[in-house]
């Protein structure tokens, strides 16, 4: 059975390092535990069922019965320490960071560039959507919709509501559509 030592490292470095969410970690984990022969199959799909079922983080939850397979109470403690400490520094750290250089106004102007950048990317995206309808035989459809959807969000509607009236306005309408000579 491995020390607490060897299980704080490992996990410590599976999870901290890994980009893709829980299932990748534990993916990792697996892989390592059963490596080092300090798996079966039979633990890993106990692990895996255990922190499937429990509600809250799942590589977590892997964590506390993977560490108490190994060394019950203290495997468990130690394996979600090193699952989520070094993450919450590394955050904490970024805080920090960001809270200082935020105030700098060579920061702000970056950040005004790249919320400019933003902003047309999306405009560019919403008039790809629309220049079918505006340049179309339609295109009154077209600026009824954002007019419409203007509107709604001038007298406080989110853009949540608006996208589910939309929604429920476009199931509501006749669909039609042309294929080859005919109209469906």
């Amino acid at each position: 059975m491995p020390s607490l030592r060897q299980i704080f490292g490992i996990v410590a470095r599976d999870v901290n390092s890994t980009v893709g969410g829980g299932i990748a970690a534990i993916e990792l984990l697996r892989r390592s535990f059963m490596g080092r022969g300090w798996f079966t199959g039979d633990d890993y799909t106990l692990a895996i069922a255990v922190s499937r079922l429990t509600p809250g983080t799942n590589i977590l939850a892997f964590c506390v019965a993977a560490g108490w397979q190994f060394r019950r109470l203290a495997g468990s403690i130690t394996a979600v320490c090193a699952a989520s400490v070094p993450s919450s520094l590394i955050i904490l750290a970024l805080s920090v960071v960001i809270t200082q250089i935020v105030g700098d106004p060579r920061v702000q102007v970056v950040l005004g560039i790249l919320m400019l950048v933003a902003c047309a990317l999306i405009f560019m995206a919403a008039w790809n959507l629309l220049r079918p309808y505006v340049l179309g035989a339609t295109p009154w459809r077209a600026f009824a919709v954002i007019a419409a959807a203007i509107g709604l969000y001038a007298i406080g509607w989110t853009p949540v509501r608006i996208l589910l009236l939309s929604a429920a306005v476009g199931l509501a309408l006749p669909m039609r559509r042309k294929m080859g000579s005919e109209v469906i």
